[in-house]
């Protein structure tokens, strides 16, 4: 089995037309990733109608969270998971499945939100993880601080790395190397979004290690 694992993610539903044009430009994806809820201008909130879609197809989910534009304050790390697992359980995704917050690279991001995320995460059954980019923006900084001060954010926690951007490709072209950008700790970063903003459909390109695969739905 490959070491690395085709998918894509998009902020809009997938409708059997984005379904089926991810299909005929890119290939069939293993997993999809989408946002749990919806934020205005910005993405589509996933829906039962989607997951039924998707896993009736064999392609399992990955659930996003970004109902939030900073990420600082320990409370408010364990609002935004609370939220985020509330959401999870209401479409019904399973325990075991890892949620991922969105931290952009433009957000405000210290050490604690992360800790108060990953805390707020482990008695709940879910995983945690965190979208980010570790070359730009303070991701890394606050993630190595977090890890300092908790090493159960770096034993509970997965990256999934915005870097480096390599471009869109099909899933038959994808890259041989899983290389993704990571923090200068330790860090497990095991997926990586090495292509945005597909001009065919409207979606990015990832690639994960296969030990995530399992936490999927």
């Amino acid at each position: 089995m490959a070491r690395s694992i085709w998918g894509v993610d998009s902020a809009a539903a997938v409708t059997p037309a984005l379904y089926d044009c991810v299909i005929e430009n890119f290939g069939k994806p293993e997993y999809w990733g989408r946002y749990l809820t919806t934020i205005p201008n910005v993405n589509d909130g996933l829906t039962s109608e989607e997951i039924n879609r998707l896993r009736g197809n064999g392609v399992r989910v990955m659930p996003i969270y970004n109902n939030f534009d900073e990420a600082v304050g320990y409370r408010a790390g364990e609002i935004s998971a609370a939220n985020a697992i509330f959401q999870a359980r209401r479409l019904g995704f399973p325990t075991g499945v890892r949620v991922y917050a969105n931290i952009e690279n433009f957000f405000d991001v210290d050490e604690a939100w992360l800790r108060g995320w990953v805390d707020a995460f482990y008695p709940s059954g879910y995983k945690p993880g965190f979208y980010n980019d570790p070359v730009e923006g303070p991701f890394s900084e606050a993630y190595c601080a977090a890890i300092a001060n908790n090493e159960q954010v770096q034993i509970q926690a997965v990256l999934w790395s915005a870097e480096p951007e390599r471009g869109v490709t099909s899933k038959k072209n994808r890259p041989q190397r899983f290389n993704p950008s990571k923090p200068p700790c330790d860090a497990n970063v095991w997926a990586w979004q090495y292509g945005r903003d597909a001009e065919a459909c409207p979606i990015d390109t990832n690639l994960v290690d296969r030990r995530l695969y399992d936490d999927m739905w």
